[in-house]
């Protein structure tokens, strides 16, 4: 067995110390040690993995889907609300023509409604009863629009 140390240090040792100091000098050396394999389980996070990004996956596609119905929904109930206001404009254009006061004056008419006469008013303090009750007179009102001009304006040949 060969030493590292020199020959005159072992010769000065005694015989116990000179073993002893071998000893330790051959526990000292470095030797190369076989690598331990010790696999940590990677199927377990493998697993943990893969489930994350397919929850992930999932949860954008039903995000998405959901973002798509609530697309749909919205334009469906904006072209109901546009057909709806359509509707009521035209209801109210109806409206406008039913309260024209030529028109109620022809339908009046012709179910044989003549123009009342003068009012008669009751004075609530006195009690008396003011004004002359007349009989409606059964004359038809000419119900022909007008053909004057607008106002201020001349007709041809007037006022020369």
């Amino acid at each position: 067995m060969s030493s590292s140390a020199p020959a005159s240090v072992r010769s000065r040792l005694s015989f116990p110390a000179r073993g002893l100091a071998e000893a330790a000098v051959q526990r000292a050396r470095l030797t190369v040690v076989p690598r331990r394999r010790s696999r940590a389980p990677k199927v377990p996070f493998v697993t943990l993995v893969s489930l994350l990004l397919l929850a992930g996956v999932v949860g954008l596609l039903l995000f998405n889907t959901s973002m798509q119905q609530a697309a749909f929904t919205t334009t469906s109930l904006e072209d109901q609300a546009t057909t709806l206001a359509a509707r009521q404009q035209a209801l109210e254009d109806e409206i406008e023509e039913l309260r024209d006061p030529q028109r109620l004056a022809e339908a009046a008419q012709r179910v044989g409604m003549v123009p009342a006469g003068p009012p008669q008013f009751l004075d609530l303090g006195t009690g008396r009863v003011v004004g002359a009750a007349e009989a409606a007179a059964g004359e038809r009102l000419d119900l022909t629009p007008d053909t004057n001009p607008r106002p201020g304006t001349r007709r041809a040949g007037a006022g020369r």
